[in-house]
């Protein structure tokens, strides 16, 4: 039983024994076994400080979310002079704040499709779930109240509340939670590498997707599938970019059935994939778009449900019917959160950003390619922009796993801590992923790659040691 916290405690014991973290093994934080907490206590560019003073490259933005990188003073200073005028003041029964309506427009200028309102709220899972009751309203305001379903895909993430966490596709978020919840449903994974049949091409497998999607939409039956939702790029699944023709076969199936498309944009928007949203990358054309992440480059918390003409013309229906729109959050429309966004994005366009992650990262996944491709450990080196990963295999000829319990890719991962880089150990496979802030440069990619390269050759010796290699 943990003792209680007195004022005399460390920063290290208070959060052992008070902070519940997301996402790490409980008993082992709280004992003090997995050597944290690591206070981060600064940053600056694409580098990060801890408490002991030590610096590390952040290859993964945060949570794929600083977009700007660390140290941006101006967006500071928009925080403070907004909270100094309005700190706050809700959003219910038509109140407004300037700056949200000012994001507002911004928003609407800038997002794929022909989307026409934006709901705000604070993180990409409560933006997911306002999608989801959104779907639901637009179809009883239709008098269809069988229409229901969502699809999503296996290996998705959408995020980590009752329904974002159904939504996702990801077994280690529905384990000890009872989800995923009804109604929602998964199909394919689109990841060539995996899943692809012998001699199938690229567009054959893209296609095979589709068909699959089409036999679950007929077997549920059509008049009750409401919604599909697809990240561009699938992110905490593994960061996988889609196979050639795999967004317009999907489509083309949403449209034969009149399913929503919901482009889930959190990890892909303002600029990470080399252009403003996903979408533009891969010729989608969403009835709803989710944003939050790079919105405020998790400088504020601030995320936005948009939804398209369309849409907005069957809710106002439903309103008309049922009367007040009866959801909303607290914090929905913040003004210091729209604020923080609008310094945000007044960085992201001036200094090019999404231009900066398509040339840097492309220049990203050449230094990839070159250093691993040809590893005999790793299995694909696959990414976009500045989105990559390294997925790492027992025996590359025959695509054979690791045994999971060896966590190849947490140990691939915990070395490149020590060398000073932050990648990610991924769900769903001994992969290692990178999403670094946008503002990197040539030489700071050849330096993560350079720490990487020391990492896996570190954990290829160690394995080869523990006799789990025939060779290496």
């Amino acid at each position: 039983m943990d003792m209680p916290i007195t004022g005399d405690d460390s920063l290290e014991a208070i959060d052992r024994h008070g902070l519940l973290h997301p996402f790490t093994n409980l008993r082992g934080h709280a004992e003090g076994t997995l050597g944290g907490p690591r206070i981060i206590t600064g940053g600056q560019g694409v580098r990060i400080t801890d408490q002991h003073g030590k610096t590390y490259i952040d290859g993964f933005a945060g949570l794929y979310c600083v977009n700007i990188g660390y140290g941006r003073t101006e967006v500071a200073e928009a925080i403070y002079e907004q909270a100094k005028k309005l700190a706050y003041y809700h959003a219910y029964a038509g109140h407004s704040n300037e700056p949200a309506i000012r994001l507002t427009g911004r928003l609407l200028r800038m997002a794929p499709g022909k989307m026409s309102k934006v709901f705000y709220g604070l993180s990409g899972s409560d933006a997911n779930e306002t999608q989801v009751k959104l779907v639901w309203y637009y179809n009883n305001a239709l008098g269809r109240p069988e229409k229901k379903k969502i699809i999503s895909r296996h290996r998705g993430y959408h995020g980590g509340s009752v329904m974002s966490g159904s939504l996702t596709g990801l077994p280690v978020f529905h384990q000890a939670f009872d989800l995923p919840v009804k109604p929602v449903l998964h199909t394919s994974t689109p990841h060539y590498y995996w899943q692809h049949e012998p001699g199938e091409s690229e567009a054959g497998f893209a296609r095979r997707c589709a068909d699959e999607l089409e036999a679950m939409i007929l077997a549920e039956g059509p008049e009750t599938v409401a919604a599909f939702i697809g990240e561009p790029v699938l992110g905490t699944g593994g960061i996988i970019p889609p196979p050639a023709g795999y967004w317009p076969a999907i489509q083309a199936v949403l449209k034969k059935y009149d399913v929503l498309m919901i482009a889930d944009e959190v990890v892909c928007g303002f600029g990470r994939i080399g252009t403003d949203f996903g979408c533009q990358a891969y010729g989608i054309e969403p009835d709803m778009v989710t944003v939050a992440k790079g919105l405020t480059s998790a400088y504020a918390p601030l995320s936005a449900a948009l939804v398209s003409e369309p849409v907005w013309e069957v809710l106002q229906q439903g309103s008309d019917k049922l009367g007040t729109f009866a959801h909303g959050y607290t914090y929905s429309a913040h003004p210091i959160g729209a604020a923080a966004a609008l310094a945000n994005l007044d960085i992201v366009e001036g200094e090019d950003l999404a231009g900066n992650a398509r040339d840097t990262g492309g220049y990203l996944q050449e230094r990839l390619q070159a250093a691993f491709a040809d590893h005999p450990l790793v299995g694909e080196v696959r990414g976009i922009g500045l989105l990559a990963a390294i997925e790492f295999v027992a025996d590359k000829p025959s695509k054979t796993r690791f045994d999971p319990g060896l966590k190849v890719g947490a140990k691939v991962s915990a070395a490149c801590l020590e060398e000073g880089l932050i990648a990610r150990a991924m769900p769903h496979g001994d992969i290692l992923g990178f999403a670094p802030p946008l503002v990197i440069s040539r030489a700071d990619v050849d330096d993560v790659v350079a720490r990487t390269e020391r990492a896996i050759a570190r954990v290829t010796e160690t394995l080869a040691k523990e006799g789990v290699l025939t060779a290496a």
